[in-house]
């Protein structure tokens, strides 16, 4: 079994907001990334899949591949853009790192034609990532 990742950067903001807490709760659930104007993020997303080698022709999935579909199923949509309104996929959702995440698996997971899905890694700065590897987790409001 090998690893391959392909690592992306975008650029979005959001606001972490749950309509269903007072402004009170939300101030004090989510802070400063509760600004009602929003705050941005250098993303940088890593999609690694794992599989074995194709003996035709060396590789488990063709980076050109992963590189296009990453970004036209998942960059395309969220670079520039402000994820609590301007991303119809992240509809209702919180637009947390976490949640984020498990949607882009969502996405990409069916695609996958050749080897499968591995991890999905979300730096939201240089400190702060999530990893998701699948499973049964919903994206909450």
């Amino acid at each position: 079994m090998i690893f391959i990742t392909r690592k992306h950067e975008f650029c979005a903001s959001h606001r972490l907001y749950n309509p269903n807490f007072s402004d009170e709760k939300n101030e004090a659930t989510f802070g400063l990334c509760n600004n009602k104007n929003g705050h941005g993020h250098n993303y940088v997303l890593e999609v690694t899949l794992s599989g074995e080698v194709c003996e035709d022709t060396g590789m488990v999935f063709d980076l050109k591949e992963l590189k296009k579909l990453t970004t036209q199923e998942i960059i395309a949509k969220v670079d520039h853009k402000n994820l609590n309104v301007d991303v119809d996929y992240l509809s209702g959702m919180i637009p947390t790192a976490e949640n984020l995440a498990i949607k882009f698996w969502e996405i990409l997971e069916p695609k996958i034609t050749k080897g499968r899905l591995h991890e999905i890694k979300l730096y939201e700065s240089e400190r702060n990532y999530v990893v998701y590897r699948g499973g049964i987790c919903e994206p909450t409001i």
